[in-house]
């Protein structure tokens, strides 16, 4: 038996009691380098004043509910993968679809474009990560050239491509975040340390950025270092799942978004959460977050098809936009930061600015 190696007072009712005293002790040595609030720092700062957001394309195509999207390097083009099984790649400035693959499952989680612009990954509930080729042959049949890099033992939840187009980094339900090689389908590092489903994950803006955020159903999110395999950071201050995580421009801090109703600011060298956004009147999840290219602005897409705007200094909505007809699922601002897109639950895809 395992547990003939602890001694009778060793019990693992003790042991987990030790650990949640440490834990208690690491939160009083963090609470003890807190010693302002972001917004008190930036109550010498400008108020943002009125802006106006609206619709400016509307995508229609999918059949289903749109579940994720990724836009190309080149600030035009947009993947978006959706419950009914259909990647489509979309030119933004005329709204035509360029590329349509079906994949072979429902519920395509995942989808994103490669650095290059010249191929797009996706994936779902098929456990895997699936790599097209783009070519500009419109008869060409883009499944015959797919190549499977990543497997997971369940579902694919977030996918994303490193600073090229040869690794692809995968978060699953399978409670675990992958590092594979495109070319050979290797897995070059695994990620384990989350309880439950990782449900996303972002990678650090810097061009030598060798970490990623990740959040999961375990409410915690955790920072690698992607040549290690160890987790550097984890903070746990959500209540509920985390559906959304995003690096703040400069790479310090990353937000993420929850079911708890909240989206949050974590410092990574103060090493700790700095700020809350939410509201009395918002009680459904948010389900995708992004900056905007300054990191003034937080937009987050909810479950009561709405999107807030967050002024990230001040810690105040500073507007909410309607127009999508369901939950609002995925939602990126654009390379250039002009525009932002929201993908929903209503079947479609919306380009604001």
């Amino acid at each position: 038996m395992a547990t003939e190696g602890l001694h009778e007072n060793e019990t693992l009712a003790s042991l987990k009691g030790e650990a949640e005293s440490l834990k208690g002790r690491l939160e009083e040595e963090r609470a003890k380098l807190h010693d302002v609030e972001l917004h008190q720092v930036a109550e010498r700062v400008e108020a943002l004043g009125q802006f106006v957001m609206k619709t400016r394309r509307t995508l229609k195509g999918h059949g289903n509910k749109v579940l994720c999207m990724d836009w190309c390097k080149d600030k035009r083009r947009i993947v978006s993968s959706s419950q009914d099984g259909k990647v489509i790649v979309w030119d933004s400035f005329t709204t035509n679809k360029e590329h349509a693959v079906t994949m072979p499952c429902t519920w395509v989680m995942a989808c994103a474009y490669a650095p290059s612009g010249c191929a797009i990954a996706c994936g779902g509930l098929d456990n895997k990560c699936s790599v097209y080729p783009l070519t500009f042959d419109k008869n060409e049949n883009m499944a015959a050239k797919k190549k499977s890099v990543a497997m997971h033992t369940n579902y694919l939840s977030a996918c994303s491509f490193t600073n090229s187009d040869m690794q692809i980094l995968t978060a699953s339900g399978d409670g675990t975040c992958a590092l594979w090689d495109v070319e050979s389908g290797q897995l070059l590092q695994s990620f384990h340390g989350h309880g439950a489903d990782v449900l996303c994950l972002d990678l650090a803006p810097s061009e030598t950025g060798n970490t990623f955020v990740s959040g999961g159903c375990d409410k915690k999110a955790m920072v690698w270092d992607m040549r290690s395999g160890q987790c550097i950071q984890s903070f746990e201050t959500h209540e509920s799942d985390i559906n959304s995580v995003r690096y703040y421009p400069s790479g310090d801090a990353f937000a993420s978004g929850s079911d708890d109703a909240t989206c949050r600011l974590y410092d990574l060298r103060a090493d700790r959460e700095v700020a809350i956004y939410s509201k009395e009147s918002i009680i459904f999840g948010a389900s995708s977050v992004d900056f905007s290219l300054s990191g003034r602005l937080l937009f987050g897409g909810y479950n009561d098809y709405t999107i807030n705007v967050w002024d990230v200094l001040k810690g105040s909505r500073v507007s909410i936009l309607f127009g999508h007809e369901n939950r609002v699922s995925t939602l990126r601002v654009s390379p250039d930061g002009t525009a932002f897109c929201s993908g929903s639950w209503d079947h479609t895809l919306r380009i604001w600015a």
